[in-house]
């Protein structure tokens, strides 16, 4: 879907790392290293991104580290279509439909750093979950949204990753 919008891979791959996750932030041979591409495609990709202002270069000694620009006005936006992108809207409605008690879905692993390896770890933490929907529910997800999911439940409250549902927020 945004493969068709947004032909370069390259900026896709880009999108995906940082906005993503907002804390995310890398430097130009790191991205080059990650991505398994030249520099001269990463700098071009992040020098477009930065002047229409969706990232921010920040100097740390002798290189230039990048992140999302969280001020822009368009970040919001962006975040949602880059998890839709992804497919984590259609998982946590799946994950909530019929689990249970559910109090978070959290984003972990290669995901939650921006990293698009097609494993997706989600871990859900809440009281008497249905364990056995599960089993069915990540080939089911799996065929929705492209990409392999892994789940891990757990009872106790979940501090790292990124949060795709909480239930205290609502």
């Amino acid at each position: 879907m945004l493969d068709s919008l947004i032909t370069s891979k390259t900026r896709l791959r880009l999108l995906v790392k940082f906005f993503i996750n907002a804390d995310n932030h890398s430097h130009l041979r790191g991205l080059a290293e990650e991505f398994g591409e030249s520099t001269n495609a990463i700098r071009k990709e992040l020098n477009n991104l930065s002047e229409a202002g969706y990232l921010q270069k920040e100097s740390e000694k002798n290189r230039i580290s990048y992140s999302a620009n969280t001020q822009h006005p368009l970040f919001g936006s962006l975040q949602d279509i880059v998890r839709k992108y992804l497919g984590l809207d259609t998982l946590v409605e799946e994950v909530l439909d019929r689990m249970g008690d559910v109090h978070k879905v959290v984003l972990m692993g290669d995901y939650a750093n921006g990293l698009d390896t097609g494993t997706i770890d989600i871990v859900i933490q809440g009281n008497e979950l249905n364990e056995e929907y599960l089993d069915s529910l990540g080939n089911r997800i799996a065929d929705l949204i492209n990409r392999k999911v892994s789940f891990t439940v757990l009872a106790e409250d979940i501090q790292t990753g990124i949060v795709l549902y909480n239930k205290a927020a609502e």
